[in-house]
Protein backbone atom coordinates (compact mmCIF):
# COMPACT_ATOMS: atom_id res chain seq x y z
CA UNK A 1 0.00 0.00 0.00
CA UNK A 2 1.13 3.76 -0.90
CA UNK A 3 2.07 6.01 2.06
CA UNK A 4 -0.94 8.41 1.33
CA UNK A 5 -3.29 5.85 -0.32
CA UNK A 6 -4.99 8.07 -3.15
CA UNK A 7 -5.91 10.77 -0.45
CA UNK A 8 -6.57 14.31 -1.95
CA UNK A 9 -4.96 16.69 0.00
CA UNK A 10 -5.59 20.43 -0.32
CA UNK A 11 -2.58 22.88 -0.52
CA UNK A 12 -3.69 26.50 1.14
CA UNK A 13 0.29 27.85 0.25
CA UNK A 14 0.69 30.08 -3.14
CA UNK A 15 4.94 29.65 -2.93
CA UNK A 16 6.26 26.18 -4.02
CA UNK A 17 3.02 24.78 -5.31
CA UNK A 18 4.81 22.69 -7.97
CA UNK A 19 6.99 21.13 -5.26
CA UNK A 20 4.62 20.36 -2.70
CA UNK A 21 2.67 18.51 -5.19
CA UNK A 22 5.01 16.43 -6.82
CA UNK A 23 5.95 15.03 -2.97
CA UNK A 24 2.09 14.88 -2.20
CA UNK A 25 2.30 12.75 -6.16
CA UNK A 26 5.10 10.49 -5.00
CA UNK A 27 3.78 9.73 -1.49
CA UNK A 28 0.67 8.62 -3.60
CA UNK A 29 -1.69 11.38 -2.57
CA UNK A 30 -3.44 13.04 -5.10
CA UNK A 31 -2.36 17.05 -4.43
CA UNK A 32 -4.93 19.81 -5.38
CA UNK A 33 -3.82 23.26 -5.58
CA UNK A 34 -6.08 26.01 -3.64
CA UNK A 35 -4.43 29.00 -2.80
CA UNK A 36 -5.87 30.59 0.35
CA UNK A 37 -2.57 33.03 1.37
CA UNK A 38 -3.68 35.89 -0.61
CA UNK A 39 -1.12 38.21 -1.43
CA UNK A 40 1.01 40.73 0.00
CA UNK A 41 2.44 43.96 -1.43
CA UNK A 42 4.41 46.54 0.69
CA UNK A 43 2.25 49.78 1.09
CA UNK A 44 5.62 52.22 2.39
CA UNK A 45 3.18 55.23 2.40
CA UNK A 46 2.72 56.17 5.70
CA UNK A 47 6.42 54.73 6.98
CA UNK A 48 8.62 57.68 6.84
CA UNK A 49 5.64 59.39 9.21
CA UNK A 50 5.55 56.91 11.47
CA UNK A 51 9.66 56.04 12.02
CA UNK A 52 9.73 59.77 12.42
CA UNK A 53 7.23 59.71 14.90
CA UNK A 54 8.63 56.53 16.68
CA UNK A 55 12.44 58.74 16.44
CA UNK A 56 10.66 62.21 18.18
CA UNK A 57 9.74 59.68 21.28
CA UNK A 58 6.10 59.53 20.98
CA UNK A 59 5.80 55.94 22.44
CA UNK A 60 6.52 54.56 25.54
CA UNK A 61 6.42 50.92 24.32
CA UNK A 62 6.48 49.36 20.78
CA UNK A 63 5.67 45.96 20.26
CA UNK A 64 7.28 44.60 16.82
CA UNK A 65 5.80 41.02 15.57
CA UNK A 66 7.78 40.57 12.87
CA UNK A 67 11.49 40.24 11.69
CA UNK A 68 11.03 41.61 8.00
CA UNK A 69 8.83 44.74 9.01
CA UNK A 70 10.70 45.34 12.21
CA UNK A 71 13.84 45.57 9.37
CA UNK A 72 11.99 47.58 7.27
CA UNK A 73 10.86 50.66 9.60
CA UNK A 74 15.24 50.29 10.43
CA UNK A 75 15.88 50.80 6.67
CA UNK A 76 13.15 53.19 6.23
CA UNK A 77 15.43 55.20 9.12
CA UNK A 78 18.85 54.30 6.81
CA UNK A 79 16.34 55.96 4.32
CA UNK A 80 15.87 59.24 6.01
CA UNK A 81 19.68 59.25 7.21
CA UNK A 82 18.67 58.43 11.00
CA UNK A 83 19.73 55.02 11.86
CA UNK A 84 21.85 55.61 14.46
CA UNK A 85 18.57 58.04 16.09
CA UNK A 86 16.07 55.29 15.14
CA UNK A 87 18.34 52.94 17.22
CA UNK A 88 18.63 54.94 20.31
CA UNK A 89 14.87 55.33 20.41
CA UNK A 90 14.32 51.78 20.59
CA UNK A 91 16.70 51.82 23.15
CA UNK A 92 14.99 54.36 25.29
CA UNK A 93 11.62 52.44 24.73
CA UNK A 94 10.51 49.36 26.28
CA UNK A 95 10.13 46.91 23.25
CA UNK A 96 8.26 43.77 22.97
CA UNK A 97 8.77 41.36 20.15
CA UNK A 98 7.13 37.90 18.57
CA UNK A 99 8.70 35.20 17.03
CA UNK A 100 12.92 34.15 16.92
CA UNK A 101 13.22 36.44 13.61
CA UNK A 102 12.26 39.46 15.03
CA UNK A 103 14.52 38.76 18.39
CA UNK A 104 17.58 38.34 15.74
CA UNK A 105 16.84 41.43 14.09
CA UNK A 106 16.67 43.23 17.43
CA UNK A 107 19.73 41.53 18.22
CA UNK A 108 21.13 42.67 14.87
CA UNK A 109 20.51 46.34 15.35
CA UNK A 110 22.16 45.74 19.24
CA UNK A 111 18.32 45.74 21.31
CA UNK A 112 16.85 43.62 23.32
CA UNK A 113 13.35 43.09 24.09
CA UNK A 114 11.86 43.61 27.69
CA UNK A 115 8.92 40.96 26.84
CA UNK A 116 8.89 38.23 23.83
CA UNK A 117 6.78 35.42 22.90
CA UNK A 118 7.42 32.34 24.98
CA UNK A 119 6.31 30.11 22.04
CA UNK A 120 6.03 32.64 18.75
CA UNK A 121 2.46 33.39 18.82
CA UNK A 122 0.50 36.52 19.33
CA UNK A 123 -0.92 34.49 22.38
CA UNK A 124 1.99 33.63 23.63
CA UNK A 125 3.20 37.46 23.85
CA UNK A 126 -0.17 38.60 25.18
CA UNK A 127 0.62 36.14 28.41
CA UNK A 128 4.17 37.61 28.47
CA UNK A 129 2.80 41.33 28.38
CA UNK A 130 0.28 41.12 31.22
CA UNK A 131 1.18 43.10 33.74
CA UNK A 132 3.47 45.29 32.18
CA UNK A 133 1.20 47.70 30.90
CA UNK A 134 -1.18 49.94 33.16
CA UNK A 135 -3.02 52.02 30.29
CA UNK A 136 -1.36 54.83 30.51
CA UNK A 137 1.38 54.10 28.32
CA UNK A 138 1.68 55.05 24.42
CA UNK A 139 2.27 52.09 22.09
CA UNK A 140 3.49 51.35 18.79
CA UNK A 141 2.29 48.65 17.18
CA UNK A 142 4.35 47.24 14.21
CA UNK A 143 1.49 43.99 12.06
CA UNK A 144 2.35 42.72 8.97
CA UNK A 145 -0.65 43.57 7.36
CA UNK A 146 -2.07 40.67 8.57
CA UNK A 147 -4.09 41.32 11.49
CA UNK A 148 -3.85 40.52 15.03
CA UNK A 149 -7.31 41.03 16.66
CA UNK A 150 -6.26 38.93 20.16
CA UNK A 151 -3.27 41.83 20.96
CA UNK A 152 -5.53 44.70 19.48
CA UNK A 153 -8.44 43.52 21.78
CA UNK A 154 -5.75 42.46 24.55
CA UNK A 155 -4.45 46.28 24.46
CA UNK A 156 -7.93 47.74 23.96
CA UNK A 157 -9.24 45.79 27.06
CA UNK A 158 -5.91 47.67 28.80
CA UNK A 159 -7.44 50.98 27.83
CA UNK A 160 -4.04 51.33 26.15
CA UNK A 161 -3.39 54.35 23.34
CA UNK A 162 -1.87 52.27 20.55
CA UNK A 163 -0.81 53.22 16.80
CA UNK A 164 -0.82 50.36 14.35
CA UNK A 165 2.30 50.59 11.97
CA UNK A 166 1.37 48.21 8.63
CA UNK A 167 4.37 48.05 6.72
CA UNK A 168 2.62 45.45 4.13
CA UNK A 169 -0.86 44.87 3.28
CA UNK A 170 -2.69 41.62 2.60
CA UNK A 171 -4.92 41.16 -0.58
CA UNK A 172 -7.33 38.13 0.53
CA UNK A 173 -7.19 35.04 -2.10
CA UNK A 174 -9.91 34.53 -5.24
CA UNK A 175 -13.51 34.10 -3.62
CA UNK A 176 -13.73 31.06 -6.57
CA UNK A 177 -10.77 29.08 -5.12
CA UNK A 178 -12.39 29.94 -1.90
CA UNK A 179 -15.28 28.79 -2.47
CA UNK A 180 -14.46 25.32 -4.82
CA UNK A 181 -12.04 24.65 -1.58
CA UNK A 182 -15.02 24.88 0.73
CA UNK A 183 -17.80 22.90 -1.27
CA UNK A 184 -15.14 20.06 -1.54
CA UNK A 185 -14.45 19.91 1.91
CA UNK A 186 -17.86 19.70 3.27
CA UNK A 187 -18.77 17.46 0.39
CA UNK A 188 -16.01 14.76 1.44
CA UNK A 189 -13.67 14.96 -1.22
CA UNK A 190 -10.65 16.28 0.80
CA UNK A 191 -9.11 14.28 2.96
CA UNK A 192 -6.04 16.52 4.20
CA UNK A 193 -5.64 20.43 4.60
CA UNK A 194 -2.19 21.62 4.36
CA UNK A 195 -1.62 25.30 5.57
CA UNK A 196 1.97 26.72 5.41
CA UNK A 197 1.18 29.75 7.16
CA UNK A 198 -0.69 31.87 9.19
CA UNK A 199 -3.21 33.79 6.63
CA UNK A 200 -4.28 30.95 5.52
CA UNK A 201 -6.48 29.23 8.35
CA UNK A 202 -7.24 32.57 9.01
CA UNK A 203 -8.65 33.65 5.22
CA UNK A 204 -10.46 30.13 5.64
CA UNK A 205 -12.16 30.61 8.45
CA UNK A 206 -13.14 34.37 7.56
CA UNK A 207 -14.73 33.19 4.50
CA UNK A 208 -16.70 30.15 6.35
CA UNK A 209 -17.77 32.44 8.45
CA UNK A 210 -18.92 34.86 5.63
CA UNK A 211 -20.83 32.14 3.97
CA UNK A 212 -22.67 30.84 7.25
CA UNK A 213 -20.98 27.54 7.51
CA UNK A 214 -18.41 27.51 10.25
CA UNK A 215 -19.80 24.97 11.87
CA UNK A 216 -19.96 22.57 9.26
CA UNK A 217 -16.90 23.01 8.28
CA UNK A 218 -15.56 22.49 11.78
CA UNK A 219 -17.37 18.82 12.01
CA UNK A 220 -15.24 18.13 8.77
CA UNK A 221 -12.13 19.00 10.57
CA UNK A 222 -13.30 17.13 13.42
CA UNK A 223 -13.97 14.01 11.93
CA UNK A 224 -12.75 13.45 8.35
CA UNK A 225 -10.19 16.27 7.01
CA UNK A 226 -6.52 16.10 8.66
CA UNK A 227 -5.43 19.95 9.24
CA UNK A 228 -1.62 19.59 8.46
CA UNK A 229 0.96 22.56 9.48
CA UNK A 230 3.71 23.30 8.77
CA UNK A 231 5.17 24.53 12.16
CA UNK A 232 4.15 25.25 15.24
CA UNK A 233 3.24 28.88 15.17
CA UNK A 234 0.55 28.17 11.87
CA UNK A 235 -0.83 25.27 14.01
CA UNK A 236 -1.01 27.85 16.98
CA UNK A 237 -3.28 30.07 14.58
CA UNK A 238 -5.48 27.23 13.29
CA UNK A 239 -6.33 26.12 17.33
CA UNK A 240 -7.20 30.15 17.01
CA UNK A 241 -9.38 30.04 14.59
CA UNK A 242 -11.18 26.63 16.16
CA UNK A 243 -10.03 23.87 14.40
CA UNK A 244 -8.44 21.69 17.40
CA UNK A 245 -7.10 18.70 15.74
CA UNK A 246 -3.85 19.66 13.93
CA UNK A 247 -0.75 17.95 13.31
CA UNK A 248 2.64 19.28 12.79
CA UNK A 249 6.18 18.82 12.46
CA UNK A 250 8.62 20.02 15.13
CA UNK A 251 11.63 21.62 13.13
CA UNK A 252 9.22 23.35 10.73
CA UNK A 253 9.87 22.25 7.32
CA UNK A 254 7.47 21.22 4.28
CA UNK A 255 8.98 17.89 3.83
CA UNK A 256 8.72 16.99 8.07
CA UNK A 257 5.28 18.08 7.79
CA UNK A 258 4.44 15.14 4.91
CA UNK A 259 6.39 12.67 6.68
CA UNK A 260 3.99 13.36 10.09
CA UNK A 261 0.55 12.90 7.59
CA UNK A 262 2.29 9.82 6.45
CA UNK A 263 3.34 8.85 10.25
CA UNK A 264 -0.66 9.81 10.95
CA UNK A 265 -2.33 8.06 8.21
CA UNK A 266 -0.06 4.72 9.01
CA UNK A 267 -1.43 5.01 12.93
CA UNK A 268 -4.93 5.65 11.81
CA UNK A 269 -4.55 1.97 9.32
CA UNK A 270 -2.80 0.51 11.92
CA UNK A 271 -5.28 0.78 15.13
Amino acid sequence: MSKLDGKTIALLGARKTEELSKIVHNLGGVPLVRPAQGTVFLDDSHLEEDVTRLMAGEYDWIILTTGVGTELLYKTAMKLEAGDRFKAALQSMNIAARGYKTVNMLKKLGLKPLVRDDDGSTAGLVRNLEGHLSGDEKVALQLHGDPAPLLVDWLDEQSVEHKEILPYEHIPPEEGTMQQLVEEILEGTIDSVVFTSAPQPRNLMEFVREQGVEDKIIDQFKSKVIALAVGKVTAQVIIDEGIERVIYPEDQRMGSAMVELVKYYQGIASR
